[in-house]
């Protein structure tokens, strides 16, 4: 049995993608500081937990060397997931803290891996995102998809798209030095259930969370609404992290999301067509809205990894909506 060690591995990727590995015969181990995760998010259907959280679950600080250690001593393969990310307002009000915790787990963890070496390290998944590219291909609003090899030079918007590039330079320095083989997988907006839906959750969960509570909560949407993102479905993320470990290996940075922007706006509109409610949103211009629009040219994914994307976003938007709602329903706002 192929044993493997998922960091933030009780977000809502890292548990879906944990789900996924036990189903499919690996013996995974967990390591999570709980800062967004939940350990009930590794339960099953019946409430349990899909692994021995006596023996596979470790809470640690992976910005600690010695507890990023020993996390390590437990892999053969690892998903590196973990970093501090949040929504839009959280990012940048907390830019210096972003990029110091991120560069520090990343470090600690590829250090640890290169001290072990290729005999017992088999694989190491390394999870980016497309807020590192630069952000003059991010400031149209009708946006061309974006391309790997348009990466550098660097201009990333954030300290946040900084600190996950870094880690992308380091990882390969790690691949050339040691053999280790690696993978980076680049991520667009990666939406979906569970999730985090409080006041530093992302733009689709906040949405929904507004939509349940209104008119409780104002329905106030963030910048002008015509920004764009690519959002991504986690089952299709999950999809791509399991087709990755098998044939990612030594391909660079692989993006992963749809060709199509859809702006904040159509989403806000579409939430409350979910909702069923009369509620006219209101666009808050003084409010950031980061990068203007974003959408993928996922062609390297699909050609080495034979990936794509397949869930469509209304579809994905109305299960948010419904497990949100249960949520808010059982713990009233």
């Amino acid at each position: 049995m192929k044993r493997i060690l998922v960091t933030g591995g009780c977000g809502m990727i890292g548990s879906n993608l944990v789900k996924r590995l036990v189903k499919e015969g690996w013996d995974v181990y967990v390591v999570d500081n709980l800062w967004r995760g939940k350990l009930e998010y590794l339960n099953d259907d019946t409430g349990n937990p899909v692994i021995d959280l006596k023996t596979h679950f470790l809470k640690k600080d992976l910005t600690n060397y010695e507890e990023a250690k020993e996390a390590v001593e437990k892999a053969e393969y690892i998903v590196h997931l973990a970093d501090v990310v949040a929504g839009i307002d959280y990012v940048f009000k907390n830019q210096g803290e972003i990029f110091r915790i991120n560069n520090l787990i990343n470090s600690n963890i590829f250090d640890c891996c290169r001290k072990a070496g290729k005999e017992r390290i088999r694989g190491l998944l390394y999870v980016g995102t497309v807020c590192s590219f630069p952000l003059t291909r991010q400031n149209t609003l009708d946006p061309k998809p974006l391309r790997e090899e348009e990466l550098f030079p660097a201009m990333p918007e954030s300290a946040y798209g900084w600190s996950k590039l870094i880690g992308q330079l380091e990882i390969g320095y790690l691949e050339q030095e040691t053999g280790i083989p690696c993978c980076t997988l680049m991520f667009h907006n990666v939406y979906g259930t569970p999730t985090d839906f409080g006041e530093r959750s992302q733009v689709i969960p906040a949405l929904i969370r507004k939509a349940v509570n209104y008119p409780k909560e104002p329905f106030h949407v963030w910048g002008s609404g015509n920004q764009g993102r690519a959002f991504i479905h986690v089952n299709d993320i999950v999809e791509a992290l399991m087709l990755a470990l098998e044939k990612g290996w030594g391909h660079g940075y692989i993006q992963i999301g749809p060709g199509k922007s859809t702006t904040i706006r159509e989403v806000a509109e579409t939430v409350v067509k979910i909702s069923g409610k009369t509620i006219t949103p209101f666009y808050d211009t003084g409010k950031p809205e980061g990068d203007k629009a974003r959408c993928a040219d996922y062609s390297k994914a699909k050609e080495i990894l034979g990936w794509e994307p397949r869930v469509p976003l209304e579809i994905g938007l109305r299960e948010s909506y419904d497990w949100v709602k249960r949520q808010i329903e059982e713990t009233p706002f």
